[in-house]
């Protein structure tokens, strides 16, 4: 494992120790300066072992950090590296998701008596709606909609009045 030997000048250690005094950016910003602080060879040079202990963070954290200090400089070692865009993780919407509740109000194939989420997984896909769903998409698409087969409220469960202790009806 290679490791990455912080070196500070003058100005840098002023800026990061201001960031510090002061303390008010976001925690991962004063954690990622406090370390660059404690690992500058020009002070004590402590092991990142120590840091982690001394910070409550852990030794990968400050390697990366490390790292990226010397091979892209100290604003990119103090600051939030954004997350990379991701891709729209929403699989059914739209004319599939209407397709999805038709296909889940039917009457369910021959020889069962309830669609289960399998099921409805292996019919999108033989129908054409999407290449590949995992019964979880399905699932998760179904959760949203208040569609309920046979009642007017959505929900999952009808509320039924109950007896009361008192004598009384309550809903």
């Amino acid at each position: 494992m290679v490791k990455y030997r912080i070196t500070l000048t003058a100005e840098e250690r002023a800026a990061l120790e201001q960031l510090v005094t002061v303390g008010k950016a976001a925690a991962r910003k004063l954690t990622h300066a406090r370390i660059l602080l404690l690992a500058d060879t020009a002070s004590e040079g402590q092991t990142d072992q120590d840091i982690a202990d001394a910070l409550g963070t852990s030794v990968p954290t400050i390697a990366r950090v490390r790292q990226r200090f010397v091979t892209q400089g100290i604003a990119a070692a103090v600051n939030h590296r954004p997350q990379p865009p991701r891709p729209d993780q929403v699989k059914i919407k739209g004319n599939v998701e209407q397709e999805l509740v038709r296909l889940s109000c039917s009457d369910p194939p021959q020889g069962r008596c309830r669609w289960t989420l399998c099921l409805l997984a292996d019919e999108m896909v033989a129908l054409g709606l999407l290449p590949c769903v995992s019964r979880e998409t399905v699932r998760q698409a179904l959760k949203k909609t208040p569609s309920s087969p046979g009642s007017s409220t959505s929900g999952a469960s009808r509320r039924t009045p109950t007896l009361s202790s008192s004598g009384g009806w309550r809903t």
